[in-house]
This record gives C-alpha cells, structure tokens and sequence, in this order.
C-alpha cells in the first residue's frame, strides 16, 4: 500500500523467495486488479504444471527465470559456434550475433558495401562494430579489422544458413 499498489499498472515481484512472489502476485490480482504481474520463479517445478500460472489459479503474466535465462543464452551461443553474444528479437525471428574478426579471416579488410559477396546466402546488416572498446558507425565504406567485434543483425533463419 505504501508504494501504491491501487494505482500501479504493473507488479514485479523478484524476492528470493518463489511462493513470496506468486503470493504477492496473487494479492495484487485479487485486491487491486493490478493489470501486469511479473514474478521471478527459480524452481522448474512450478513450471511443469500446465495452467499453474492464470488468472484462475496463481495469476502470474510474465515469469522470469534466471536459470532458463542462462540456459536459453547458453544454448544460442553453441548455436552460433565463435559468436560472442546472441541476442534474439521479435519472439527469436531475428538474431544479433556479435563476432570477432581475426588476422587471415574473411571478414578483415573487406568494406561493409561489398560484405554480401562474402556471404552471399545470408541477408544480414552490420549494426555496429566494436574497435579498440570503442563503438564506431558502421557505413558502406567501413573497413573491417582484426579484433574488431563486428554486430551482425539478421533473421535467425539466415545466421544458422550463414554457419553451413
């Protein structure tokens, strides 16, 4: 009541402790009609029962767990053998794979404008490069280096095409 649960739009509920969470999930539902409840859930035990989660039983919208997150990171980057970062987008369309460009690579000493000869099966973009921990504007003239972190955005259909 003291932060104004009447009149909030959204609960996130992240104590360390699961049952704390859905309780206060529960309770934003049922006394205040708080539209959006987010409850961190650590155990997977939960999460095997269908239906456990809405509005009906334990009325949690979105749930956050630090375990599957890192597991779900853990699996694109073996996914995406010698990425540094995956990051999916638009419900895991579209993928943005950060990758090092190393000496003798085909990457280094190629302008941006000709990188579809390079790879010509995959529609991709450059986002943004990383030179010297330093971001840069990536243009058509750009020239890639070694140890750059080059950012590559594309349909995650096209990156695994691009790994064949």
């Amino acid at each position: 009541m003291q932060a104004g649960i009447e009149d909030a739009d959204m609960l996130i509920a992240v104590t360390g402790v699961d049952e704390i969470n859905m309780v206060a999930c529960q309770i934003a539902h049922s006394l205040f009609r708080t539209p959006t409840k987010i409850a961190r859930i650590r155990s997977q035990e939960y999460a095997q029962h269908k239906g456990l989660f809405d509005n009906a039983a334990i009325p949690v919208d979105v749930i956050i767990s630090p375990e599957q997150i890192v597991s779900d990171y853990l699996f694109r980057l073996i996914e995406q053998p010698g990425a540094l970062q995956v990051l999916d987008f638009a419900n895991s369309t579209v993928q943005l794979v950060a990758v090092k460009a190393y000496y003798g690579g085909p990457l280094v000493g190629q302008e941006l404008r000709f990188l579809r000869k390079h790879i010509p099966h995959v529609d991709t973009r450059v986002a943004a490069i990383y030179r010297r921990n330093r971001p840069i504007t990536p243009t058509g003239n750009t020239v890639i280096e070694a140890d750059d972190e080059v950012f590559f955005i594309a349909a995650k259909a096209d990156i695994t095409r691009g790994n064949e």
